[in-house]
C-alpha cells in the first residue's frame, strides 16, 4: 500500500513538473497609445506572430493606452523588469542618457519616409540602438508613426502665427529648441494628459501625427490644424537586455521574426493609418485642416532647420552629418 502511494505521489509530482514546465514564458508589452493606432496594431500583431511561432511557448501580453505604465514610468519598469518589451517614442532616449536619439527629432531632418528608412533600417540605425546595451535594453527593431503635424486653436501658416502659443511636447532638448525657435513655449507633458490639457486651454497646441490626433479625439478640442510635416514620430521596439539574453536561443530567433514581420507590418500600415486618420479629422468637421503652400512651408523649413545647428554639441555633429550623407539633405541651399 505504501509503495503505491509512494508511486501515486511521484507520478503526481512528475505531472506538476510537467505543467510547470509547459507554462508559457510571459512578455508584457506595455505602451501608450491606443490599440488601433499603427504602433497599437503592430504590437498586436507581434502578439499574435510570437504565439504562433513558437507554437504557445511565449505569450505576449499587450497593455494599450498607458494602463499599466505612463509616458514617463515605463523605462525605469522595463529596467527593473516589471515588464519585458516597449515601444517607446525615440525622444524618450534623450532622457535617459543616449542623446543621440534625439537627432530624429530634429525638424525636417526627413521629407519622406525614403529618406528615413535608409537611416533606420542601414547601419546609423542599428549602431544607434546599440548604444542602448549599457543601460540593460536591447534595440530590436524601428517601428513608424508617421510625421508630425502642428494644431492649435488658431490659423499656422506662418512661423509667426505660432508666437506665445503653449505647446505640448515630449521631453526632447531638441523639441524645446524647436518650439522656442517659432516663438512659441514649450510644455512637457505626458500623452495621456494631453487631451483634457488642450480642452482646458492649460496648452494652447500640439504637435502629433494625423492617427495619434484623431484616436486621441484631439481633433475634438483643436480648431485648426495645419499639415507641416516638419518631423518624425518613431518607436524604437526594446526590451530588457538580461531578460532577452536568458531566452533559449530558438525561442529568441522565433521572436526576431515576429519582430521582422511585426515591422514590416507596422511601417505598410503607418501611412495608411495617417492618411486614413486625416480624411476622418476632415470629416468630423470641427477642425480646419490647412495645407502650407511651397513658399509658407519653406519658410516654415527656415526658421526650423537652425535647431540643427544649435543641438550639434549635444547629439554629434558627425552624426548630423552622416544623415545629410545619407538623405542627401542640404542645409545651405535653403
Amino acid at each position: 500500500m505504501k509503495i503505491k502511494i509512494l508511486f501515486a505521489g511521484m507520478a503526481a509530482a512528475l505531472i506538476s513538473f510537467g505543467a510547470l514546465a509547459a507554462e508559457p514564458i510571459v512578455i508584457k508589452f506595455s505602451h501608450v497609445v491606443a490599440i488601433d493606432t499603427p504602433k497599437g496594431q503592430a504590437a498586436e500583431f507581434f502578439k499574435k506572430r510570437a504565439g504562433e511561432l513558437t507554437k504557445g511557448r511565449v505569450k505576449v501580453e499587450v497593455y494599450p493606452n498607458s494602463t499599466l505604465y505612463k509616458d514617463k514610468e515605463e523605462l525605469e519598469a522595463l529596467q527593473l523588469g516589471a515588464v519585458q518589451m516597449l515601444a517607446p517614442s525615440l525622444a524618450k532616449f534623450g532622457p535617459l542618457g543616449v542623446k543621440e536619439f534625439e537627432v530624429f527629432d530634429l525638424p525636417y531632418i526627413f521629407d519622406n519616409y525614403d529618406e528615413l528608412h535608409k537611416v533606420t533600417q542601414g547601419p546609423i540605425g542599428k549602431s544607434l540602438l546599440q548604444k542602448l546595451e549599457p543601460k540593460g535594453i536591447e534595440g530590436l527593431a524601428y517601428w513608424d508613426n508617421g510625421f508630425k503635424c502642428f494644431s492649435a486653436n488658431r490659423p499656422l501658416h506662418v512661423p509667426a502665427d505660432y508666437r506665445g502659443l503653449k505647446m505640448r511636447i515630449q521631453s526632447s532638448k531638441v523639441l524645446d529648441a524647436q518650439i522656442r525657435a517659432l516663438g512659441a513655449l514649450p510644455q512637457v507633458m505626458a500623452f495621456s494628459e494631453v487631451y483634457q490639457a488642450l480642452q482646458t486651454g492649460v496648452v494652447d497646441g500640439t504637435e502629433n501625427p494625423i492617427s495619434n490626433l484623431y484616436t486621441q479625439k484631439m481633433n475634438e478640442v483643436q480648431k485648426d490644424l495645419s499639415l507641416t510635416n516638419h518631423g518624425y514620430l518613431g518607436y524604437a521596439v526594446i526590451v530588457n537586455k538580461k531578460f532577452w539574453d536568458g531566452l533559449p536561443a530558438d525561442i529568441r530567433a522565433e521572436l526576431d521574426q515576429a519582430m521582422k514581420e511585426s515591422t514590416d507590418y507596422a511601417n505598410n500600415i503607418a501611412k495608411k493609418e495617417n492618411d486614413d486618420a486625416l480624411v476622418k479629422v476632415r470629416q468630423a468637421g470641427k477642425t480646419v485642416v490647412y495645407t502650407p503652400t511651397p513658399q509658407e512651408r519653406m519658410e516654415l523649413k527656415r526658421a526650423l532647420v537652425k535647431v540643427h545647428t544649435e543641438m550639434e554639441s549635444r547629439i554629434g555633429r558627425d552624426l548630423i552629418q552622416s544623415i545629410y550623407k545619407q538623405t542627401g539633405f542640404d542645409p545651405t541651399k535653403l
